[in-house]
């Protein structure tokens, strides 16, 4: 009677350790079932590249060590959501199978390895989505996809002086930075080489446009050199102005901004001393004249 009481406790013990052996069972197969599952539809890759309008890009097919060798692999190009065939390289073959864009990227198109391919001498028509569709010989597939975007070289870079002045302490200035040709996406910076000393401003380092810098520099040490980065993801310029040139007195003790400054008042002044004394001996004959017609 003794053990008939803890029966109904045992059974019920066993039931659920059985239960709980069937749901990790379950849970086991369904995980193998998915990577098994995972291993045959394959997967897609993405690849963001950036490259410079005359230069070339490579499109590299990410491997697995364990599907180290490609059946075929056929590349092409998506535009507008429409998938457009380029060319098929199979296995034992050296040549590709072109199927279209000959015209465009038969020229410019290598193929370095089964898992690569090249395109040189970049247009801006050639920023867009490629895609790559590959075949293992045990049967994966693997689709890559390349989102190219190809971008203007920076033209050179320029530094425009807007205004300088002199007071008794201080060399204000007021610079802007840019390029003659237009090119999109371009950003600016704006470096600043010299003692620490030298580097002194007085006041808001300028307006908030980033092409154009206002610096207050103490005249005591005015040996600074600005120079400004233009520059787009891919490439760069910049130009380099010593501030020396701007705010360092000549030999006699004057800025070359007010030495012109005073040239150009002395040829006002020459001009108008001129202006009169031809207007008063203009008159003194007028004078002359009338006294003449009088006697």
């Amino acid at each position: 009677m003794g053990h008939s009481s803890q029966d109904p406790y045992l059974c019920w013990t066993t039931r659920l350790l059985g239960v709980i052996s069937l749901l990790c069972a379950c849970s086991t197969l369904a995980k193998s079932s998915e990577a098994h599952g995972s291993g045959i539809k394959g997967f897609r890759t993405r690849t963001y590249l950036k490259a410079i309008r005359g230069g070339s890009v490579l499109l590299q097919v990410i491997q697995e060590p364990e599907d180290p060798k490609i059946e075929e692999i056929t590349w092409g190009v998506t535009s507008d959501s429409n998938s457009t065939y380029m060319l098929r390289l199979q296995n034992g073959k050296e040549d590709p199978l072109w199927f279209s864009l000959q015209g465009k990227y038969k020229q410019r198109v290598q193929v370095p390895s089964m898992s690569s391919l090249r395109i040189n001498n970049l247009t801006s028509q050639d920023s867009g989505q490629y895609w790559a569709l590959i075949m293992f010989q045990t049967g994966r597939e693997i689709k890559a996809v390349f989102h190219l975007t190809v971008y203007d070289p920076v033209p050179l870079a320029q530094i425009w002086t807007t205004s300088a002045s002199i007071t008794p302490s201080w060399c204000n200035v007021t610079l802007e930075c840019g390029a003659r040709e237009a090119v999109e996406v371009l950003s600016v910076t704006w470096e600043v080489q010299g003692p620490h000393s030298e580097q002194e401003q007085r006041g808001a380092p300028g307006p908030p446009n980033p092409w154009t810098l206002a610096l207050s520099l103490p005249l005591r040490q005015p040996n600074v050199s600005l120079t400004c980065v233009l520059s787009n993801p891919v490439d760069q310029k910049n130009a380099t102005l010593q501030l020396l040139d701007l705010c360092s007195p000549d030999s006699h003790g004057e800025h070359p901004a007010v030495l012109m400054g005073g040239i150009r008042m002395g040829y006002v002044a020459v001009i108008l001393i001129l202006a009169s004394g031809i207007r008063l001996w203009m008159m003194h004959e007028k004078m002359m004249e009338k006294r003449r017609s009088r006697n």
